[in-house]
């Protein structure tokens, strides 16, 4: 006669013991050696993003804060700011949100504060307006744009310059922040840095296709110019410089060279101007990111920032 000093399962089933192998199955799919797995914390940031955006788009109706709809005329600044800003506080919650899972700072998803509007953003700002020049200068040598006359006049000059320096300001802010911060930065952990980019900047340029007025020249040019920027944080480490060619860029389209930016026409822009002739000059109703030059421009701007800004530590 023997005794079982075992513990029994009146079910008859044995009990979970350490290293099961459905808990090790379950450990491999969610968890890897550094925590939780790069794709389920990007899926968990995009679910948080997704509910902070739409609950403050529901504050911003509640309270009539909201603009209606895009109207009529070209893009108003105020409608196009209300969006941007509920797109960045959404993806800055989330952001933070996560920052507290992982026991890290905001700051390291791309947006030290203590560079905040440092040296790096107005030397993005340089890079911005004179790339944007290069391009509108070379369609205006080949015969696709002209000036025109002045649009606005007296105040309204300073008034919608402002107006818009802030909009695109909060355009770069949204935009650079949800493509290349948590999400780029947390998948590179998984993917590596480049394969990472290339997917973020193919969803860049997808989602500008659903602008009026863009078309796959535009959103290819569009998918050139994320690669770049996804080089600019690459280089510099942090997304200042981008942020700030970001809002100088999409300033100079709108405001000061006055064209479609992306296929987008706005409201409030300094001058008359007009693009015409061939398309592949003009980018025609895309805007420049349609046009030839544009995508020679970059080329060039590759080269000079690959030589300029060195890979760091070298």
């Amino acid at each position: 006669m023997s005794s079982n000093l075992e513990p029994t399962n009146s079910s008859g089933d044995e009990p979970p013991v350490p290293g099961d192998p459905s808990n090790k199955i379950l450990e491999t799919i969610f968890l890897g050696p550094n925590g939780m797995r790069a794709g389920w914390r990007a899926g968990l940031y995009l679910a948080m993003f997704v509910f902070f955006a739409a609950l403050l788009q529901t504050i911003l109706k509640l309270v009539h804060l909201s603009p209606p709809a895009q109207p009529g005329g070209g893009m108003a600044p105020g409608w196009l700011l209300a969006q941007e800003l509920v797109l960045f506080a959404g993806a800055l919650a989330a952001a933070g949100v996560m920052a507290l899972i992982e026991g890290r700072s905001v700051a390291a998803y791309g947006l030290p504060w203590r560079g905040a509007f440092g040296a790096r953003f107005w030397q993005g700002g340089v890079w911005g307006i004179a790339q944007l020049s290069a391009i509108m200068l070379l369609i205006r040598a080949l015969g696709g744009y002209t000036f025109g006359t002045p649009a606005l006049h007296d105040g309204e000059v300073l008034r919608y310059a402002a107006l818009w320096a802030v909009v695109f300001l909060a355009v770069s802010f949204a935009e650079e922040f949800l493509f290349r911060g948590y999400l780029l930065l947390t998948l590179a952990t998984s993917l590596g840095f480049w394969p990472a980019a290339l997917l973020f900047s193919l969803l860049f340029g997808a989602v500008h296709l659903r602008n009026p007025g863009e078309g796959p020249a535009g959103a290819l040019s569009v998918f050139a110019i994320a690669m770049f920027l996804c080089l600019t944080l690459r280089r510099t480490g942090d997304l200042w410089l981008a942020i700030g060619w970001h809002a100088a860029f999409d300033f100079g389209e709108t405001y000061l060279y006055s064209v479609p930016n992306s296929g987008i026409v706005m409201q409030g822009h300094l001058l008359n101007a007009s693009l015409h002739g061939p398309r592949w000059i003009s980018g025609g109703p895309i805007g420049p990111e349609g046009s030839a030059a544009a995508f020679a421009v970059l080329a060039v701007v590759f080269v000079v920032f690959n030589r300029l800004y060195r890979p760091r530590g070298t």
